[in-house]
């Protein structure tokens, strides 16, 4: 892995294809035989620092139309949570499940599983069938494998009927020194970012487009009020970003003043502190409260001058759904996902159904989508939101800084890159967007 780095520093990416491949490299991983470790903890209690593991694992074999990348840098999201606290399930079912459909899939069902599903680095090697990328390309990858033998993914990727998030749902994900994806995963990398800052969008940023902009999602268009769930989160701050680019009204939900003003740096108007305002929107854990419904769709038509979302940006789930479902404007648009606060919905069918509302659920999004989302980050008119950087080895800690919700926008991690800012090569676009690249630094 020096050699490979070395020549990546150096800038000599050409030199990188004729370079050997070493036939171990550290991943961050979780085990199999620990997946019962936190049984009967409430899920606050467990702590991903104990489950995620760095260590030396198998380069995998090379299939057809995949390849092999020398990861600068990646990022923490949700899913690597649920991984290393075995929620709703042991990520070990899947595995099993994507190694019972081929001799090449096999590969994927281990006894430990490599995770992460971002990543910035350069190509080292590619399969056969591969001719669009080759070694020494930058390249950022988005989260999606599919193996397209069926029709139904023809139109719509998502569709797949064996669509599988990468380093989630297969393994050899990208916090690790190397990691292999499918070809039709990789996208060039921005080049006014640097790796750790190139990596960090990826996975929120292509769920964010599809969930708000895409047909596929809420289809948002110029003047649409948007009501936005975490609005300095991970998702949340790529849905407030599209709003503002789109011309789209975003109104942002957050929990505390330091957040609100990170949304309103981002050029947000209208900002609602969830917890200033006191709203508890269930009674019991049973019973939603109707009134807290009412007044906080109050406070929304307060800000927008009268004005009920068109489209909300729904992703914490059932703490807030029901309020959500309440607020939509009449033939407005709920779209859901992640479901971060638990996964079990529940609202009132009358203020859906006699007011001609759709639930639209989106997931990830499809090689296009990735791609336009990635390629407004390329022209500086979408930036990360990167907030903080760990090393490899506390990827645990990372991890956990999202689990409890200690951190704002993204969590990256270094994986080769020795420091923090490399690999920027348009220093002049890099200049132009500085303060916004930096806006969610240290926060």
């Amino acid at each position: 892995m020096q050699e490979i780095l070395d020549a990546i520093l150096a800038e000599q990416y050409e030199a990188v294809g004729a370079l050997p491949v070493p036939d171990h490299y550290q991943g961050v991983t979780v085990h199999a035989d620990e997946a019962n470790m936190f049984e009967g903890l409430a899920s606050r209690d467990k702590d991903p620092r104990k489950s995620l593991h760095l260590d030396e694992v198998a380069t995998p074999e090379l299939g057809p139309g995949e390849a092999l990348v020398a990861v600068m840098a990646s990022a923490i999201n949700y899913n690597t949570v649920w991984t290393s606290i075995f929620e709703p399930l042991s990520t070990f079912g899947f595995l099993k499940r994507y190694g019972r459909m081929s001799p090449l899939t096999k590969r994927h069902d281990l006894p430990y599983h490599v995770v992460g599903s971002d990543l910035a680095g350069v190509v080292v090697r590619t399969g056969p069938g591969v001719n669009a990328w080759k070694p020494g390309d930058r390249v950022v990858a988005h989260c999606l494998s599919v193996e397209l033998e069926s029709p139904d993914g023809h139109s719509d990727t998502m569709m797949d009927p064996e669509q599988r998030i990468w380093g989630f749902e297969t393994n050899f994900g990208g916090l690790a020194e190397l990691a292999l994806v499918k070809s039709n995963q990789l996208m060039p990398k921005p080049e006014h970012l640097s790796w750790e800052e190139a990596a960090s969008p990826g996975l929120v940023n292509s769920t964010a487009y599809r969930q708000l902009v895409s047909r596929n999602g809420a289809g948002m268009k110029q003047g649409d009020t948007v009501l936005i769930w975490g609005a300095s989160g991970g998702l949340g701050s790529y849905a407030t970003q599209f709003a503002l680019n789109g011309g789209a009204t975003p109104v942002c939900v957050v929990s505390s003043p330091e957040k609100a003003e990170i949304c309103r740096k981002m050029g947000a108007e209208l900002v609602i502190d969830r917890n200033a305002e006191g709203y508890k929107f269930w009674r019991d854990e049973h019973t939603q409260d109707p009134k807290e419904w009412k007044r906080f769709g109050a406070k929304i038509r307060e800000l927008t001058g009268g004005d009920d979302p068109d489209i909300v940006f729904e992703h914490p789930g059932r703490e807030t759904f029901g309020a959500s479902v309440y607020v939509t404007r009449k033939g407005g648009t709920i779209v859901t996902c992640a479901s971060t606060s638990g996964y079990e919905h529940q609202y009132d069918n009358r203020y859906l159904w006699m007011n001609l509302k759709r639930i639209v659920g989106s997931h990830f999004a499809n090689y296009r989508e990735a791609w336009e989302a990635n390629r407004l980050i390329s022209k500086g008119l979408i930036h990360p939101t990167l907030s903080r950087v760990y090393p490899l080895a506390e990827t645990g800690q990372a991890a956990l800084d999202v689990h409890t919700n200690a951190h704002q926008g993204k969590v990256g991690v270094l994986c080769l890159a020795p420091q923090e800012g490399l690999g920027v090569v348009d220093t002049e676009k890099r200049e132009k967007h500085l303060e916004a690249i930096n806006r969610f630094r240290g926060v």
